[in-house]
């Protein structure tokens, strides 16, 4: 046998083989591979490999912890297809690299990059399986002549003889190499392991990496571990030929033993992680057609999981089918984040609902990992909801199925369901913040039909925000809502918006103006004033709930377009709306213009014009007049707010307006503020 002696790290190319990366072992053999088109059954093989090496090594445990019996064990050994064939050429060509080699990390490199090269057309598992099996050729050999080793059998002494299993079995030799060869067992049972994973990772492959995203991992896994596997076959041949002779060589196997252990753990952890992403992407599918082909909403809601359920008033457990058998379903569906404006806008619905008894709301709450302080959130949540609510959703498949079809992501939404589970609507909640129970029963066509070139949205999104809205919209006053960023402009907004409508011409026409901030005052007083976060969170509803339903936009949609436009205006904004009605919106430098210029266009009002009509008029000839350019325009619609339309029409020009991702932080919003 040829010999090679090195003092030196073990290397593998110019990288030391025992600390070189996975990355930098992919580099080394990547070129080897061409690709996966030699096709024979390595299932087959693999099976017949692993009966030979399972009962090889049973044997050798057998001579070393020194039993008498040596017979071939037979540990329920699987059954390969009867037309298999094992490819006998290629496995001589694998056995002929590792004939005999001199001991040494390098040699056995080298070695398995020849047999990589000469296997570059076959699969990773098959490349593993391939070498595997060339090796329990030569080591099931052995273990046999070791189990026939018998005075009254010549036939076997003389073979053991030749092949030089007899040098074993002579004097101390036995005792001598003992540990050697039961680290080579223990090696071999742990490649045989990791060949086993390898060849159940790879068939696990066929699943799409998009529904199995640990597949994407688990290639490059298999590719490495082949490797490894490979090189510890081949330096496990060098070790039986060292234990076989007389020539007190060994071939160092502890790296190898380490590495393999560290790559089975590995390999089953993400064989594990990869069968769970196919149950779930499994249970999703089943869940994705139950909605397909709907016959009850208590199957599908079974489907997503959806239990046990809690009756919101009494927390007593209920089971869907007594309370949600044949109803029309409301999912509120909302992650722990959710505020008290969040279930008050539910609230009149379940007061309505609940009088007919054929709709019914459940609170799905979405959360990735329950902890003890999230159940305590839930619990406080809970109690504040009136309608049925599902106790610590967790299901992956379910939630997986809620995000990618009803496109929840992270703010509330509300799934409408017929009695049969067919999809009335996937996201109501933009409808029911604009409309509230006017939305009723809350449908894609009473969406639409709402969303039909009216004018009275503006009303419907201030009613109930501030105390005196509903009085005025009744008696059609006018109202400005103007705010902005600028404290100076608002108050100066404020002083001439309150001196319009106290002028003479204003007062002797009975035309009645009410002014109204929303935000705060310059001082942080927010008597007469409304809610910043309401009335934009109802703009910004009310353009999803447009945009969403409708290809074009219409005159309307413009409008409110341009309104979230302006709310980006470093300066101000401002509404003008008589009743619920919008009459204009602008940005807060015309709209102030205009007012402040009142004597110029007075008399149109004074000769009985409609102010609104004379107002807009004065208004749109100050924006033809303005001669800078427009600017960019931005609207910022928050990323968890539903279905946003992928294509958007600027209102100012024909252009479609190119969609960017703001991130903002917000940190002088008192809410988000924390001592």
């Amino acid at each position: 046998m040829a010999t090679k002696a090195s003092s030196q790290q073990p290397k593998i190319g110019n990288l030391s083989l025992s600390t070189c990366t996975d990355h930098e072992v992919l580099n080394q053999i990547y070129a080897t591979h061409v690709q996966d088109d030699e096709k024979f059954d390595v299932e087959s093989l693999f099976i017949i490999v692993e009966n030979v090496l399972k009962s090889a090594t049973h044997i050798v445990d057998n001579v070393v912890q020194g039993s008498q019996a040596f017979t071939v064990a037979h540990l329920g050994e699987k059954i390969p297809q009867e037309s298999f064939s094992p490819p006998v050429c290629t496995l001589k060509s694998i056995s002929y690299e590792m004939q005999c080699m001199a001991p040494g990390e390098e040699v056995a490199y080298e070695a398995t990059l020849s047999i990589l090269k000469k296997l570059s057309k076959y699969s990773w598992a098959a490349k593993a399986v391939l070498t595997l099996a060339a090796f329990a050729l030569d080591y099931g050999e052995f273990s046999w002549l070791l189990a026939q080793n018998q005075p009254s059998d010549q036939l076997a002494k003389s073979v053991g003889t030749l092949r030089r299993v007899s040098i074993l079995l002579k004097g101390p030799n036995l005792e001598k190499h003992r540990e050697a060869l039961i680290e080579l067992n223990s090696v071999i049972k742990t490649t045989l392991e990791v060949i086993e994973c390898i060849f159940q990772l790879e068939k696990l492959s066929n699943y799409d990496i998009k529904d199995v995203p640990a597949l994407s991992t688990g290639v490059d896994l298999i590719r490495v571990d082949a490797f490894w596997a490979i090189i510890t076959v081949v330096a496990s041949s060098t070790q039986l030929c060292c234990l076989t002779s007389d020539e007190g060589k060994k071939q160092e196997l502890s790296l190898f033993s380490k590495k393999l252990n560290v790559i089975v753990s590995e390999l089953k952890r993400q064989i594990t992680i990869c069968k769970q992403q196919i149950e779930e992407t499994e249970a999703y599918r089943r869940i994705v057609e139950l909605f397909r082909t709907p016959t009850e909403v208590i199957d599908c809601l079974k489907g997503l999981n959806v239990k046990p359920l809690l009756d919101g008033p009494t927390g007593n457990l209920v089971t869907i089918d007594e309370v949600l058998k044949g109803k029309n379903v409301l999912l509120f569906i909302s992650g722990l984040d959710i505020s008290d404006d969040d279930i008050s806008i539910l609230k009149p619905i379940h007061e309505l609902i609940r009088k007919e008894d054929q709709y019914k709301i459940v609170w799905i709450p979405i959360v990735e990992q329950w902890t003890e302080d999230l159940q305590k959130k839930f619990g406080m949540l809970r109690a504040k909801m009136p309608w049925y609510v599902v106790q610590y959703f967790s299901p992956i498949a379910g939630i997986r199925f809620i995000k990618e079809k009803w496109h929840f992501m992270g703010k509330p939404s509300v799934v409408v369901l017929t009695p049969q589970g067919r999809v009335e609507s996937d996201n109501a909640i933009h409808m029911i913040r604009v409309w509230g129970i006017k939305a009723f029963p809350f449908t894609i066509a009473k969406e639409e039909d709402l969303n039909s070139n009216r004018s009275d949205w503006l009303g419907f999104i201030a009613t109930g925000i501030n105390p005196n809205i509903e009085s005025w919209i009744r008696e059609e006053k006018h109202i400005f809502f103007y705010g902005g960023k600028d404290n100076e402009w608002i108050q100066q907004f404020n002083k001439a918006a309150t001196a319009l409508a106290n002028d003479p011409v204003i007062k002797e026409a009975s035309i009645s103006i009410e002014v109204l901030l929303v935000g705060k005052g310059s001082k942080g007083e927010d008597n007469h004033s409304l809610n910043p976060g309401r009335f934009w969170t109802g703009i910004e509803s009310l353009f999803i709930s447009k945009t969403q339903r409708k290809i074009e936009a219409d005159a309307g949609t413009l409008e409110i377009q341009k309104l979230l436009f302006y709310k980006n205006e470093s300066t101000g904004w401002a509404v003008l709306g008589k009743g619920s009605s919008l009459v204009i919106s602008g940005r807060g430098t015309t709209i102030l213009k205009a007012i402040e210029e009142f004597e110029k266009w007075k008399e149109h009002v004074h000769e009985g014009k409609d102010f609104e009509l004379s107002f807009r008029d004065y208004h749109n000839q100050l924006v033809d007049l303005h001669t800078s350019p427009i600017g960019c325009r931005i609207i910022d619609i928050p990323k968890g707010s539903g279905k946003i339309p992928e294509n958007m029409k600027c209102p100012d020009c024909p252009r479609d307006m190119e969609a960017y991702i703001r991130f903002k932080c917000c940190h002088g919003d008192a809410n988000s503020l924390h001592d």
